[in-house]
């Protein structure tokens, strides 16, 4: 049974406050201090890559807050993906690898940081995978000397323009990852997390890769929170909560075939049932808890009455609706 730790939620949302514009060439290092020595890297690191059959190009500070970087050139079999980012899209690893070949040239070094003799990327998979694909020897490397940047990076490529499915499975992959590697609560890791919704989501995607997550989405936003507990604890959570998602899942998806029996059919059908069953659509304010929510829309959707839908209300959230001789 999960703590009343585990259980406290709050749908109050803080807003962040709006980025002053900087003045022109406010910020950062000049050209000079970019390429100045005087922060060099252990040479643990140095040593470790040319070990490892890697060769050092350059060492720079980057430009904006000075830490640094080295430049290297890695043997591409020592290098890996981390193990908790999305997966790779075999179609757009494809299309770079053509890119790549026509112009005759690899020119976008990917991230990796140095662990135990070999080389995680979180930002760069896909190139590593095009560069192996066309049989590439060596793979350009911006080195980082901090494991922790690894997180940091994917917590920014979870901003970019990933689909909910990807961005979940990163998100729960990366509580995997500092799940017994890192000390502290889940809450602490709220920086890198991004979204609550996303731990939970991520874990019910595990457990069925074609789980309808959007249709969920919008009132798991609403009920979760990062959890006051040890990240062990705080996973094991995030496992129960999935499958109580699912079994919900499962309550919607018969609904949703009777009314398919019935002749209804819509691509809209189980965000409509889903809308339907959420009682949180008409509480605008305060709390709301996980558990609770969940069984009570289990309990609605096996009660549902499907002669109350009709097929006004199905056009009105999706548009006209066909029936099945009309496809």
């Amino acid at each position: 049974m999960a703590t009343k730790a585990a259980r406290k939620t709050t749908t109050t949302t803080t807003r962040r406050p709006r980025r002053k514009k900087a003045e022109p060439a406010s910020r950062g290092l000049t050209p000079a201090q970019v390429a100045s020595e005087s922060y060099m890297p252990s040479p643990e690191l140095i040593q470790g890559i040319s070990e490892d059959g890697g060769e050092v190009l350059s060492v720079y500070r980057d430009p904006l807050g000075g830490h640094t970087v080295v430049f290297a050139a890695l043997p591409i079999d020592k290098v890996e993906p981390t193990p908790y980012q999305r997966d790779i899209s075999e179609p757009h690893v494809k299309r770079l690898a053509g890119a790549m070949e026509r112009l005759d040239r690899f020119l976008d070094p990917i991230i990796a940081i140095r662990k135990e003799g070999r080389y995680w990327t979180p930002n760069g998979n896909h190139r590593l995978h095009a560069s192996k694909l066309l049989g590439g020897k060596s793979i350009m490397a911006l080195v980082l000397p901090d494991e922790d940047v690894a997180y940091q990076i994917l917590a920014l490529n979870t901003e970019k323009a990933h689909n909910l499915k990807e961005r979940s499975l990163e998100v729960i992959r990366m509580h995997r990852g500092l799940t017994g590697a890192r000390a502290g609560r889940e809450s602490e890791f709220a920086h890198l997390f991004e979204e609550p919704a996303f731990l939970t989501l991520g874990a019910a995607y595990e457990k069925r890769p074609r789980f309808s997550g959007g249709a969920y989405n919008p009132f798991i936003k609403r009920v979760e929170s990062f959890l006051e507990l040890p990240l062990a604890d705080a996973l094991r959570v995030r496992e129960a909560r999935a499958d109580k998602l699912l079994e919900l899942d499962d309550a919607v998806a018969s609904v949703v075939s009777s009314l398919k029996e019935r002749g209804l059919q819509s691509p809209y059908l189980k965000n409509f049932v889903v809308a339907r069953i959420n009682f949180l659509r008409f509480k605008k304010e305060g709390t709301a808890e996980f558990d609770p929510t969940v069984s009570r829309m289990i309990s609605s959707a096996r009660r549902f009455n499907l002669d109350k839908v009709n097929r006004e209300d199905l056009g009105r959230m999706s548009g006209p609706l066909l029936a099945e001789d009309e496809e």
